[in-house]
């Protein structure tokens, strides 16, 4: 009987600790966004001196820029300890199907970035999720440039022109290219060309140069994204939730999905020469990544500046020009959402920012069979039903096997009994006895506890898709539940799930220790409190699941009792 208890204290210690490493990380209600004066939104042409300012720092500043690799110039590097802020130049404006962002024409960066096929909040359809933005409480903005010897940013960020000051992708075109303009002297021109597709969140980015000089030209092309540390917008969270990670993702020949977190960052900058390669900020269901030439080398890095800005980029080997030629240098920039299809199509292993933990290879073909129920079903509730009905499918066997065990456990209920009572000032012999009867009746008196030890991966690897899937965010069901990827507002389906967890041990037999009895009663009581914040698609699972047990449970059970009364 010791042996027993120590088994089911075991097993229900090993649930809990699985469900509380998914708890523990959870957060309080996050704070809710504050109104937003995005030029973007409001669809008004302006210039940076017509908003509100923001920090010194916030602005491009020397400190911003990478070193030049060593090997690539002789030239010395930029000087990384400039404290004064360039000025502005004009803001213009870039519209497509599914971007909407805004080009500081200082530097030719992109200072705010909207996604309209995204919503901010659920219950608002007008405004669109801002996922970069420069102004007073944020700072997230993508920047590029040259570097090096004749870079045109090496002494400060580069002043283009552009012939207008607002750009859309019109009906019926598939492609949008936007030239920006630098001529700082006569003998050298560079254009920045910005080119977007239709549908698509990929940015080229090149740049154009033509040395009419007299003196060879050399520059380096330097791509990065600066953050500031403050916490992700978080309109899609109505209560508690993980914590999704919010820092630099790289992918590394030896390491196809390195992360680093701003604390991390700030304790230990990262800088590596590595081929091709990516390098990203993540946040939850949204990245930003820059892609750079992938049949070259690039010096790739992530930082902290003295300001507490969050850094991360790359910067290119040295275009060379000799008097009278032209070439170029492009990388490309992604803004968009965690579209993990998407992602593998653009670069090697930039899918993996779709994090769904040690647990990946049982979430990924989850969310494959999920998508494809889903575009049959047009519903991400329905299909996560019969996604669960699949799952219990899968395991009918190993079910069955177990609810038998617990079927004769209770048909065995007054041997054992018996037992207690004939042995009841002897625990050495009671419990002796009670593994006798078990072997004699071929009983596992452990069975019960493993559909549900089973089934706990899948659990677990089921949130991860839920919480990580950019496709079930704002994903409606039916009624109240009008978001699958957060808590039920009104708490209805923990409270079902509850229930039916009590009813389901009401079908099995008591423990035959008081103290296993009372741990048992309480599993319901504990669990409800652990799904209370659970996304409401997750319960939804573990609800049918839980229902689908009783089902078969109650037959085998039923089945059990009349093959005993015709005995």
């Amino acid at each position: 009987m010791d042996l027993q208890r120590s088994l089911l204290i075991g097993a229900i210690a090993v649930l809990s600790f699985m469900l509380l490493t998914e708890w523990v990380a959870f957060k309080e209600a996050r704070a809710p966004i504050p109104e937003q004066s995005s030029r973007l939104i409001n669809g008004e042409d302006t210039q940076v001196d017509d908003l509100p300012e923001p920090a010194a720092e916030a602005m491009s500043s020397g400190e911003d820029l990478p070193e030049t690799p060593t090997e690539d110039t002789a030239a010395p590097s930029v000087d990384t300890n400039l404290a004064s802020a360039m000025p502005s130049g004009q803001i213009i404006q870039v519209h497509t199907d599914v971007l909407q962002f805004a080009v500081d024409l200082r530097g030719g960066d992109i200072i705010e970035l909207a996604l309209p096929k995204f919503l901010a909040k659920i219950d608002n359809p007008d405004v669109p999720f801002v996922l970069m933005e420069q102004n007073n409480t944020r700072t997230y903005i993508a920047q590029s440039g040259l570097i090096g010897a004749n870079g045109i940013d090496a002494n400060g960020r580069a002043l283009f022109t552009s012939s207008a000051n607002r750009y859309e992708l019109a009906d019926g075109e598939d492609s949008l290219i936007i030239d920006l303009v630098w001529t700082g002297n006569e003998a050298v021109k560079v254009t920045k060309r910005l080119t977007l597709r239709r549908g698509d969140y990929l940015i080229d980015v090149t740049y154009l140069v033509e040395n009419n000089s007299g003196d060879r030209w050399q520059g380096n092309l330097f791509g990065q994204i600066k953050r500031d540390s403050s916490p992700a917008p978080a309109s899609d969270s109505g209560g508690m939730g993980m914590q999704p990670f919010l820092g630099v993702a790289i992918t590394q020949p030896e390491e196809r999905f390195t992360k680093f977190s701003f604390e991390d960052m700030a304790e230990e900058p990262f800088k590596a020469k590595l081929p091709g390669g990516w390098i990203a900020m993540i946040q939850h269901y949204f990245l930003t990544a820059w892609i750079p030439n992938q049949q070259q080398s690039h010096t790739f890095s992530a930082r902290v500046t003295r300001s507490g800005y969050n850094i991360a980029g790359f910067t290119s080997p040295a275009l060379t020009l000799d008097p009278g030629q032209t070439g170029e240098v492009k990388a490309a920039f992604y803004a968009g959402p965690k579209d993990q299809y998407r992602l593998e199509e653009i670069s090697p292993y930039l899918d993996l920012s779709v994090d769904y933990g040690w647990l990946w290879w049982i979430a990924q073909p989850l969310f494959w069979l999920l998508t494809k129920i889903q575009a049959l079903v047009g519903n991400w509730g329905v299909a996560i039903i019969l996604l669960t009905v699949l799952i219990k499918a899968l395991f009918f066997k190993l079910s069955a096997t177990s609810y038998r065990s617990m079927a004769n456990m209770r048909r065995v209920q007054p041997k054992m009994a018996d037992i207690r009572e004939q042995y009841a000032d002897d625990k050495q012999k009671q419990s002796q006895a009670m593994m006798e009867l078990y072997r004699k009746e071929k009983i596992n008196p452990m069975g019960g506890c493993l559909p549900i030890l089973v089934q706990m991966p899948v659990f677990i690897a089921l949130y991860w898709v839920l919480m990580e899937s950019v496709e079930l965010r704002h994903a409606p069901f039916m009624l109240w539940i009008d978001d699958l990827s957060v808590m039920d507002p009104y708490f209805v389906l923990p409270l079902l799930m509850g229930g039916s967890m009590w009813f389901m041990q009401k079908l099995n037999p008591p423990p035959p220790d008081p103290m296993q009895a009372k741990i048992m009663q309480w599993m319901p009581v504990m669990f409800t409190f652990f799904f209370l914040w659970f996304p409401a698609g997750l319960v939804l699972y573990w609800v049918v699941n839980n229902l689908l047990s009783i089902a078969q449970q109650y037959v085998i059970t039923k089945q059990i009792e009349a093959a005993d009364a015709k005995d």
